[in-house]
């Protein structure tokens, strides 16, 4: 069993003894410690919170004890329900809530579930917030409302209608082009939430001819839920039978977007951003942001675009900082997250799908022939697992002084960056492992990359 509570968010595994996983007792906890620091953030005697989630099996019961747990610490719970996390996060500003939980564990698997903590701006809590939250959780020294100040609930319907409404006000997205495209796509929803959305979505933008797999809300995923090449074959095979001209897959609370082409090859989790971001260039130049472990072709298409391209430690809320710096157009990460300002600071799958169909329809080309016109990398990922008593700052130290003589960038674990390619490890928030990136010119270049830097951290541990 597992517990992991870091600033980004209350993460475990289902059950477990009293100190491990994620039970009610771990849940509450959690839950008055955010409610206590919103209550003290706010300085209201009424505060509003906003709360959703996935279709996770274990979601009902983790609803029931945050639902609970807030009420009573006096806060007021506005439930919308089965959600998307981009949905929870427009909610939270719609419904001029002081902030909102999003109960999912996003790509881990059924049986983890997870609180994902928002502030007033539908945002994912800062760095130092969560630190605040995990002390206030540690000290526990709470007092109560009476009976008289206990919170209210309330259930709150269309919330995933007001999402793509949104959606289909931005002045990029082009209904008519995709109308007028005759698009047949294909969904894998991985059995949560998106099963819903991304079809609601595809309708309300003039998709007529939609195909799926998985698009039953159970919370029993039919594969893993990380939308992977290796785990989207079911997918792959739908593109190709049904002639789709593009597939559409994302991860449990649809904030990361994989896309397929109409072969069934992958257009690449990393080129989602690149695609995505392109097309805004051409409507809007201007800065664009991604993480230190996403691929250099979105700062090539920026500097082909006239703009200026940077970089940031990896994490939404590390993304959403860098952006609000530069004033960025657009941003996000390699994992298939998109990011568009002008919704809301948040990932989006959804966004992301109407602006690559746009994209798409107006191109006149084919999946496979858009990803071709951008610059052509490779990016193998590889994880070393750690063991829980081991720290894996010491190892990433060990890493800094063994390549001390190449170029490095710190700012989050390690980036080498060498003559035909880069590797980027750092710590996982979520799990205790070592994640490892690398990218150039060929697979072959990168798996060496990665696979040498994974051989030298076996040799350190």
């Amino acid at each position: 069993m597992a517990l992991i509570a870091s600033i980004s968010g209350i993460r475990g595994t289902i059950g477990g003894r009293t100190t491990e996983g994620l039970n009610p007792l771990s849940i509450a906890r959690f839950t008055c410690a955010y409610a206590f620091w919103l209550r003290g953030r706010c300085g209201l005697s009424e505060v509003k919170v906003v709360i959703g989630r996935d279709a996770r099996i274990s979601g009902d019961m983790v609803n029931r004890t945050v639902v609970g747990t807030l009420l009573g610490c006096g806060i007021d719970v506005l439930d919308i329900g089965y959600a998307t996390t981009p949905t929870v996060e427009m909610a939270v500003t719609a419904q001029k809530a002081h902030g909102g939980i999003v109960i999912t564990a996003s790509h881990n698997p059924k049986d983890w579930n997870a609180l994902k903590l928002l502030n007033e701006r539908g945002e994912f809590i800062s760095n130092v917030d969560g630190q605040s939250i995990l002390k206030t959780a540690e000290a526990a020294d709470y007092l109560f409302p009476s009976v008289d100040e206990l919170g209210h609930y309330r259930q709150v319907a269309g919330a995933l209608e007001y999402h793509i409404s949104e959606i289909l006000k931005l002045p990029y997205v082009d209904e008519l082009a995709i109308r007028e495209a005759k698009f047949k796509v294909a969904v894998d929803a991985v059995n949560s939430v998106g099963g819903a959305a991304v079809p609601m979505l595809l309708r309300a933008l003039g998709v007529e001819q939609v195909v799926g797999v998985n698009l039953e809300p159970t919370g029993d995923f039919a594969h893993n839920p990380e939308p992977l090449p290796a785990h989207l074959t079911e997918l792959s095979e739908l593109v190709r039978t049904e002639q789709a001209h593009v597939g559409f897959a994302v991860d449990p609370d649809v904030d990361r977007l994989a896309i397929l082409c109409e072969n069934g090859a992958m257009f690449g989790e990393e080129y989602t951003l690149v695609a995505v971001a392109d097309y805004i260039l051409s409507q809007k130049p201007g800065a664009t942001v991604s993480n230190l472990s996403s691929t250099s072709a979105l700062r090539d298409i920026t500097v082909l675009r006239g703009g200026s391209h940077y970089s940031s430690a990896v994490g939404e809320v590390n993304v959403v900082a860098k952006m609000r710096d530069v004033q960025a157009v657009i941003g996000g990460e390699g994992n298939g997250g998109v990011i568009l300002p002008e919704l809301h600071y948040g990932r989006d799958a959804l966004v992301g799908i109407a602006l690559f169909l746009t994209h798409l329809a107006k191109s006149g080309k084919t999946c496979s022939e858009l990803k071709n016109q951008y610059p052509q990398y490779y990016m193998a990922k590889h994880k070393i697992a750690l063991s829980t008593a081991l720290n894996p700052d010491t190892v990433l130290e060990k890493v800094k002084q063994l390549f001390a003589n190449e170029r490095l960038n710190t700012e989050d674990g390690v980036r080498i960056d060498m003559r035909g390619g880069w590797v980027h490890l750092r710590r996982s928030n979520t799990e205790p492992i070592i994640r490892v990136y690398a990218e150039a010119g060929s697979q072959e270049q990168a798996d060496e990359l990665a696979l040498g830097m994974v051989s030298k951290v076996s040799e350190i541990l």
